[in-house]
């Protein structure tokens, strides 16, 4: 969901215009919430956010401004939350700090370690924690303090810790792909883990580190149509359709006579026809052991979430359809009511099946991972976590304190959206977030780090802000929320060491140097995408001279593929959805941009002589390939499409119907897509262009 242009900044600074009293006290409590109450947006224009935005979006934060009495009940309220110990405080090993206000200063502390281990102190003049050394979530008291304290490192997992950039060597390099578009014979009609684990190993053969999945997390059992990845259900599982049961049962599972397979996913079709699969291999093995054990260990989180699919399907087929919980009758409508406890009961079966499915899919994603590494991956898998869900889906359902209900995520107006964009997604609350002890981003980072080397955080700038517009309310008509992002990225490093996996933040648009700064420290690769990275003159940038804690990639999902950029594609398609009078002046922009990046690919090294014409693009995926691999960055991704020089991209971002997104199949088996000659020796050229690592300073 990586989008391309000019991403608004929040203002630094700057007053507040002067207002009314009551427009002030409004302002004073949108302030203490979180609320950015001025912006720039693309243009550099600056924006205050007006009293009827405020107002229902505060509301949605669960602080009522109504009237001058509701103000002062929640500035209260915030004011009491504030003086309250939170269940958790993070820290990073060998610094001082947090402050612990109220003990005062020299007061004695105690920290007993997860390991048991039992340390005594004193806070400092200033009422903070001296320096931690061991990481970890530890016990704390202090006075009348009781609380949890996360000891984060300094920075999250490395590559060097993963192996996978050692000094005197090439720096690491992958490639990355639409789960949903590999084949495998067998597969129904879907990609599945199974074709990702032998993608993997395709790509481990010719020396990759790591292979990049679109995100796999739980989508919609009753609207099959509802298959965005970046639209998830719930982030704490997994789409139970890319399960690949031979990783579990071997040729037991096979799943029968083939079946068509155009070029286009038909996913109600492929869904239909893998549930059907899985319920006769639940019929088989539905009193598995292990499946017991996974159920067990998965807990109320998986019961709730397989009685929201049984529950989905239930009223889809009994009253024709219904789209999201909030129109299911209302007995039904939060997880622990009696209504739900006894549907569970009476549909005992159809609720341990989709909960099956899911020991399937975790498994099979299992297999994948373990197959990449065995094959030399040093990274393996590196999943892409979503920047929100469905507010009609099992997380909101589930977990409804934790969301923000009545508010979607978005982005304001810029220079490609004049409108803005509402993404039709909710988001933690960050007052749930403090409150929990933080167990609601902690729990789905855990899901998503289960069986990966490797994470992408989807729109990073979401750990440190997010657009919200009210429900019913234009995208234009929203404002910036504040998140806890030291907090956010403390427990982002811990969680990234106990799972062994690097971390990359998608930080693309016009992004604050300071963001860029701080996920830098924090150790989160940012990324570099050949079309934006330019010099002050607009000028394609020297690959030389890209941020070297970065991914180099050349292009993304959401973007034009390189032989679709080279060949016009993209273009073809703006008429097509847009429209226009005269595509001259674009082509002459185009053709103009050509001969300047292949001036670039001939500067870099990654191509010589003179400009192939627009069907060429074989020779222009070659050239892009080098380019890219020559970066500074750390790790370069080379997407699937742009190996096997593909016109088409995944996805136009502001369509639905009218571009094929998410649903383009490759052509051919997984396990054989590299081993085309012009493939086969376009990866190797990019090998070849990536530096040498250095030793660390």
């Amino acid at each position: 969901m990586s989008r391309p242009g000019t991403v608004p900044r929040a203002a630094q600074g700057g007053r507040i215009p002067q207002a009314s009293p009551g427009a002030a006290t409004l302002w004073s409590l949108a302030t203490a919430a979180g609320i950015i109450l001025r912006w720039r947006d693309a243009h550099g224009l600056p924006h205050t956010v007006k009293a009827e935005t405020l107002r229902p979006l505060l509301a949605r934060l669960g602080l009522p401004a109504a009237n001058a009495a509701e103000i002062r009940a929640s500035r209260a309220l915030l004011a009491a939350e504030a003086a309250a110990t939170p269940p958790l405080i993070t820290a990073t090993q060998h610094r001082a700090g947090p402050v612990l206000p109220g003990p005062g200063p020299g007061a004695r502390f105690q920290l007993r370690t997860e390991d048991g281990q039992v340390f005594e102190g004193r806070l400092d003049d200033h009422e903070c924690l001296p320096g931690i050394a061991i990481s970890g979530y530890h016990a704390l008291e202090c006075g009348d303090v009781a609380t949890t304290l996360a000891v984060a490192p300094p920075r999250c997992f490395d590559l060097v810790d993963a192996g996978a950039e050692r000094p005197g060597q090439a720096l690491p390099w992958g490639l990355s792909a639409q789960v949903y578009g590999l084949r495998r014979a067998g597969d129904r009609g879907l990609g599945d883990f199974g074709a990702v684990a032998a993608l993997a190993e395709a790509a481990a053969r010719r020396g990759a580190a790591t292979l990049a999945i679109s995100p796999v997390h739980a989508l919609f059992a009753a609207a099959p149509d509802r298959f965005s990845p970046y639209a998830p259900s719930t982030r704490l599982f997994l789409n139970a359709l890319h399960a690949d049961p031979g990783l579990l049962f071997g040729a037991e599972a096979a799943p029968g006579a083939a079946v068509a397979d155009p070029p286009l996913v038909d996913w109600p079709a492929a869904a239909a026809r893998r549930i059907a699969w899985f319920r006769a291999l639940f019929a088989r093995h539905g009193r598995d052991p292990r499946f017991a054990a996974f159920r067990a260990a998965q807990g109320t989180a998986l019961e709730r979430h397989a009685r929201f699919e049984a529950l989905s399907l239930h009223f889809a087929a009994r009253d024709g359809g219904l789209r999201h919980w909030r129109d299911w009758p209302e007995a039904y409508r939060m997880p622990d009511a009696p209504a739900v406890a006894a549907f569970a009961g009476e549909h005992a079966e159809e609720v341990a099946f989709h909960a099956f499915c899911q020991w399937l899919a975790d498994a099979s994603l299992a297999a994948a991972q373990q197959r990449a590494r065995a094959a030399g991956m040093a990274i393996g898998l590196l999943a892409d976590l979503a920047v929100g869900t469905d507010g009609g889906g099992s997380h909101a359902w589930s977990r409804p304190a934790e969301v923000l209900r009545g508010a979607a995520v978005g982005a304001p107006p810029d220079i490609f959206n004049p409108a803005g964009q509402d993404w039709g997604l909710t988001a933690f609350s960050p007052r749930a977030l403090r409150a929990g002890g933080y167990a609601a981003f902690l729990d789905v980072l855990r899901a998503a780090l289960r069986h990966a080397g490797g994470l992408r955080i989807d729109h990073a700038m979401g750990l440190e802000r997010l657009w919200l517009i009210p429900e019913g309310m234009p995208s234009a008509a929203g404002a910036y929320l504040r998140y806890p992002c030291p907090d956010l990225l403390r427990l982002l490093a811990l969680e990234s060491h106990r799972h062994r996996a690097v971390v990359i933040g998608e930080d693309l648009g016009t992004v604050a140097p300071a963001f860029r700064a701080s996920i830098a420290r924090a150790g989160i690769l940012g990324m570099r995408v050949l079309d934006f990275e330019r010099d002050a003159a607009g000028r394609p940038l020297p690959p030389r001279d890209w941020s070297r804690e970065a991914v180099a990639m050349t292009s993304t999902h959401d973007l034009a593929t390189i032989a679709g950029w080279w060949r016009g594609t993209d273009l073809a398609w703006h008429r097509k959805l847009h429209g226009t009078a005269d595509p001259a002046p674009a082509e002459a922009g185009r053709a103009g941009a050509r001969a300047a990046l292949w001036d670039a690919f001939r500067a870099s090294g990654a191509a010589e002589g003179a400009m192939p014409d627009p069907s060429a693009a074989g020779v222009v995926a070659d050239a892009a390939a080098a380019h890219v691999g020559g970066a500074a960055c750390r790790l370069a991704i080379l997407p699937i499409e742009d190996a096997l020089a593909l016109p088409e991209q995944p996805n136009i971002p502001g369509t639905i119907d009218e571009h094929p997104n998410w649903r383009r199949r490759l052509d051919g088996p997984a396990a054989a897509l590299l081993d085309a000659p012009a493939v086969d020796a376009r990866l190797r050229r990019l090998a070849a262009a990536r530096p040498i690592a250095e030793a660390a300073p």
